[in-house]
């Protein structure tokens, strides 16, 4: 591999971005892509699975064997709300190698009794957002159900481009929240990639139950992306 490749390699896992290398097998040609890239036909189609998947891998394009080779960041789980749903929800992003933290201000929630080991910040999530910036690789749940504390951090999630952002809250408190956020300048279309009422549909009710749906929208929407 040419030295300027490695170096944008490293360029972009300094800077949480996803790359891929495309490596033509027989000649050895390779190319430098992003999710950004505009392909072509099949291979636009095989790259696009391989950067949902984090998988590299060998695939036959156009009668051409094919190895591409994906450099992804790991994925990030920002929970603002230190609720019972978080203390469900963090074990099981745990298990899925997810990076967490939560934020939540509120300091007789935000214990580390209630979530020991866990990188978990009693602050306002704006002023974490300062130091530490979202990205596309990042799920955002807020869960407090205070718009005082979670509409900031959802509004930065859609600028930042989120892969998954999700509220907590039934269809009339999102009802409301839209109507804030309209207020506020968001667009239409940037309001419709909110996951609300969070969670796939499986009818939970418990704080457990409602953690497994949200961790499988989350993995739903990595893997696959909106459409599922």
């Amino acid at each position: 591999m040419e030295t300027s490749l490695l170096e944008r390699i490293n360029e972009a896992r300094q800077s949480r971005q996803a790359v891929a290398v495309i490596t033509d097998i027989a000649t050895g040609h390779q190319q430098l892509v992003t999710p950004q890239t505009v392909l072509e036909g099949e291979l636009a189609t095989e790259v696009g699975k391989r950067f949902r998947s984090a998988k590299s891998g060998v695939v036959t394009v156009n009668d051409k064997e094919t190895f591409i080779q994906v450099h992804v960041p790991s994925p990030r789980l920002l929970i603002i709300g230190a609720v019972h749903i978080s203390q469900a929800l963090v074990p099981m992003a745990q298990s899925c190698e997810f990076d967490i933290t939560v934020i939540d201000p509120r300091t007789a929630f935000a214990s580390e009794e209630r979530f020991p080991g866990v990188d978990l910040l009693a602050e306002w999530p704006q002023e974490v957002l300062e130091e530490r910036p979202l990205d596309a690789f990042t799920a955002l749940v807020a869960v407090t159900h205070d718009p005082k504390i979670d509409d900031i951090p959802l509004q930065q999630a859609l600028a930042a481009n989120c892969f998954y952002i999700g509220a907590l809250g039934s269809r009339k408190t999102h009802g409301k929240r839209l109507d804030r956020f309209a207020q506020a300048g968001i667009s239409s279309a940037d309001m419709e990639r909110i996951h609300a009422p969070i969670g796939l549909d499986i009818g939970a009710s418990s704080p457990a139950e409602i953690a497994v749906s949200v961790m499988a929208e989350i993995i739903a929407t990595l893997r696959k992306g909106d459409a599922a």
